[in-house]
C-alpha cells in the first residue's frame, strides 16, 4: 500500500471547520458530515466528505483503506494547552491540609506548595523525569489527546530547568503524542537563591534562556503573575526581554488576583492561562486583544475555588480555551475530558464552545495553526467515539472514552 489512506465511515464527522475565531459558538456551526471519511496522505488532510463518495472518487487498488464497521462520531484530536506533567513526588500531604481547611498560601508558607516539588523534581535525575514524562505523555494520548503544551519549572536553577526541558524533548521523541515545551522557570523565586525577585529573573533572562533557544528547548516562556510569585512591572520587563530572544509568551494570570491580564495584553502574550480572578473590566479588555483566554478547570478542583468566568468571556468575544493544569499540588487529576464537562455544566457553556475549546482554540493558544480542525492541509490528528451523535460525549462527562485514535495518519492502539 501507498501513504493516500481514506479512513471512515464515521456516524458522524465533527469537524469543527469554519468556527468563529472569538466569542460564542452555536452546536449548529460545528461542521458535522453524516456518514463522514477522511482521505490522508503523509498524514496531512487531502479531503473531507461523505465516504461512500470520497471512495468513488479515488483509485481503490491505491488506498489504504481503514473502514469502521461500527457506530463512531469523530472530532479533531484533543489538545490540552497547559499542562505540568515533567515533575516528580507527590503533593498529597498538601492535598489533605487543603481539605482540612488551610489555604493555597498558608501551605506554600510552611513548606508546601511549588517548593515541595522543586526539591523532589531537583533531587530526580534525567532517566526518572524522562520515563515519567513519557508514561504521562502516553495516558494522554489514551485520553483522545494528541497534542499536550508541557511546562518546566520545578528545578528553578540553571542545570535543573535545563535537566526537565530536556527530558520533555526526549519523551516528544519517544512517544506519538506531540509534547510543547515551555520554559516556566519564572514560576516562584526559588528559596535558595541569592537576591532578589527582580534579581531572579535577571538570571533567566540573561543566562539560562539563551542556552534554552540556542538548543532549541523551548521556543516559549511563561510566569506566574501572583502575590508570592512575581509583580506585574518586573513581570513586564522579563518577558519583554524574552521576545526579544525569539520566545513566544504566555502568562499564568489573575488565578488569586487580578493583574496577569494586563501584562499579557501589554505584552501581546499568546494566551494568558487561569483567570478565575477576572472581574468585568479584565474580561472586556481581554475580548479587544488577541491573546486567548486559557481556563483551567482542573485547578478549580483541585483548590476548591470557582471556575474561571468562561461565560462571561465568550459572550464578551474573547476566544476561550479550556487546560487540564495537570500538576502535583493544585490539579493532580490530569482529565481534560473530565474537567471540560464539568466546566461546561457550570459555565453553561454549548458542545461547541467546549469542544471548540480544547481542540481549535487550544491550539491557537498554543500558536499551532495546523491542527484542532478536520479539513484539507491539516494534520492527521482525529480522535472517535463509540457512539452515534456527538452529544453523549459530554453527557458522559468524561466516562465515554475514544475508541479509535488517529495521530499523524497513523491508527494508534488503545
Amino acid at each position: 500500500m501507498g501513504n493516500l489512506q481514506l479512513i471512515g465511515p464515521f456516524t458522524q464527522l465533527i469537524t469543527m471547520a469554519g468556527l468563529p475565531e472569538k466569542g460564542p459558538i452555536s452546536d449548529e456551526k460545528m461542521g458535522i458530515i453524516p456518514n463522514g471519511g477522511v482521505l490522508m496522505n503523509y498524514g496531512v488532510i487531502l479531503k473531507v466528505g461523505e465516504f461512500d463518495q470520497l471512495y468513488k472518487n479515488v483509485k481503490q487498488n491505491s488506498i489504504d483503506l481503514i473502514e469502521f464497521e461500527h457506530e463512531a462520531v469523530a472530532l479533531p484530536g484533543f489538545v490540552d494547552p497547559h499542562t505540568h506533567l515533567c515533575f516528580a513526588g507527590s503533593r498529597a500531604n498538601d492535598y489533605a491540609k487543603r481539605i482540612s481547611g488551610k489555604t493555597y498560601l498558608e501551605i506554600a508558607n510552611e513548606g508546601g506548595g511549588i517548593w515541595q516539588t522543586v526539591q523532589d523534581t531537583r533531587a530526580a535525575d534525567k532517566d526518572q523525569l524522562f520515563d515519567d514524562t513519557l508514561k504521562r505523555g502516553k495516558s494522554l494520548l489514551h485520553t483522545g489527546i494528541t497534542t499536550a503544551e508541557v511546562k518546566s519549572g520545578y528545578c528553578l536553577n540553571f542545570e535543573g530547568e535545563l535537566k526537565m526541558l530536556k527530558s520533555i524533548k526526549k519523551a516528544d521523541e519517544h512517544t506519538e503524542i506531540d509534547l510543547i515545551s515551555t520554559c516556566l522557570a519564572a514560576h516562584m523565586k526559588p528559596r535558595d537563591f541569592d537576591g532578589n525577585t527582580e534579581e531572579y529573573l535577571s538570571y533567566i533572562l540573561n543566562k539560562l534562556l539563551p542556552e534554552v533557544i540556542g538548543k532549541n528547548l523551548s521556543s516559549r516562556v511563561d510566569i506566574f503573575i501572583e502575590d508570592g510569585a512575581f509583580s506585574e512591572l518586573e513581570s513586564k520587563k522579563y518577558l519583554i526581554g524574552a521576545n526579544r530572544l525569539g520566545f513566544d509568551i504566555t502568562i499564568h494570570g489573575d488565578q488569586f488576583s487580578q493583574g496577569g491580564s494586563r501584562v499579557a495584553i501589554e505584552t501581546g502574550a499568546i494566551s494568558v492561562d487561569h483567570l478565575e480572578a477576572s472581574a468585568d473590566k479584565e474580561i472586556l479588555s481581554l475580548a479587544k486583544s488577541d491573546a486567548i483566554s486559557t481556563v483551567l478547570p482542573g485547578a478549580s478542583v483541585g483548590l476548591g475555588m470557582p471556575y474561571a468566568p468562561a461565560r462571561k468571556l465568550l459572550d464578551a468575544g474573547n476566544a476561550v480555551a479550556i487546560g487540564s493544569d495537570w500538576n502535583p499540588g493544585s490539579a493532580p487529576m490530569g482529565n481534560l475530558l473530565l474537567q471540560a464537562s464539568l466546566l461546561s455544566a457550570s459555565e453553561k457553556l454549548s458542545n461547541a464552545e467546549t469542544f471548540a475549546g480544547i481542540t481549535i482554540r487550544a491550539s491557537k493558544a498554543l500558536n499551532l495553526h495546523d491542527r484542532g480542525v478536520i479539513k484539507q492541509g491539516m494534520v492527521a490528528d482525529i480522535i472517535a467515539f463509540p457512539c452515534t451523535d456527538y452529544r453523549e460525549i459530554l453527557y458522559h462527562q468524561g466516562q465515554l472514552k475514544p475508541n479509535i485514535i488517529i495521530k499523524k495518519g497513523k491508527l494508534i492502539n488503545v
